[in-house]
């Protein structure tokens, strides 16, 4: 069966709903959970996740949220923190490893830290069990695409396209794919552009697909209570699930 690994933003709208919607995402089929750590700048996000960004920092975002949040849920559903290097750099990525592991992450998803810059951080992860993901885009060359899939660990980020998440851009993956194949069983999960009107197409040929702004932006509507704004991301990840599986 195909995977949905899901984003959220930590700590928004707040703690608790954060929560609540991770484990919600949970009993709705979604077998992994990004938790997006708040930065100023989430170069490789699109206008959604960014406003999600801004307002958690404006809410008073502090990293120990993320620590409370992972503790609640990490029993429930593999979880792996996505941010951007800074936030971990300035707390010191030993200080990250330790408590990600006494929180029981998964593992580090790290968009604008490069493959040869990543190498020793990700030896230090991977010493105590941690996984650090990699990211395959479809400007990359076959060699770099050799290099980079030989040592993934956890699973691939296959990159949908050049550009920021939430864009509904296409491009054709399947000579991407079939190059990272050649060279590891690690599976492949595509992000990018993912919805409920893409992730079928979207889902061919890989193991799972990366949805963050489609739920997001539930969670950005004023107009809809915590209640239902749990229904209505519970019921779209129940749909995409469906329809990647189909």
């Amino acid at each position: 069966m195909k995977k949905l690994v899901a984003y959220i933003t930590a700590g928004y709208p707040d703690k608790n709903l954060c929560i609540d919607v991770a484990l919600a995402l949970k009993e709705s089929g979604v077998d992994i959970l990004e938790l997006g750590v708040p930065f100023s700048d989430p170069v490789a996000d699109g206008p959604i996740i960014e406003e999600a960004n801004l307002k958690a920092l404006e809410n008073g975002f502090k990293m120990e949220a993320l620590f409370d949040i992972t503790k609640t849920i990490s029993s429930k559903i593999c979880t792996y923190w996505m941010g951007y290097f800074n936030p971990f750099y300035h707390k010191g990525f030993d200080y990250i490893c330790a408590k990600a592991i006494s929180n029981n992450a998964c593992g580090f998803i790290i968009p604008d830290l490069p493959f040869e810059e990543a190498k020793p951080y990700k030896k230090m992860a991977e010493n105590i069990g941690l996984n650090m993901i990699s990211f395959i885009a479809p400007t990359h060359s076959n060699e770099r695409i050799e290099l980079i899939s030989k040592e993934a660990m956890g699973f691939i980020y296959l990159v949908a396209y050049a550009g920021i998440t939430g864009s509904g851009k296409e491009e054709d993956l399947s000579l991407v794919v079939r190059e990272i194949k050649k060279h590891t069983s690690t599976p492949i999960y595509i992000g990018f552009g993912v919805n409920e009107k893409t992730a079928r197409q979207k889902s061919k040929n890989v193991d799972g697909v990366i949805v963050g702004s489609a739920f997001v932006k539930i969670l950005l509507d004023n107009g809809l209570t915590g209640k239902e704004k749990i229904g209505k991301i519970s019921t779209l990840a129940r749909d995409i699930k469906n329809m990647i599986n189909e």
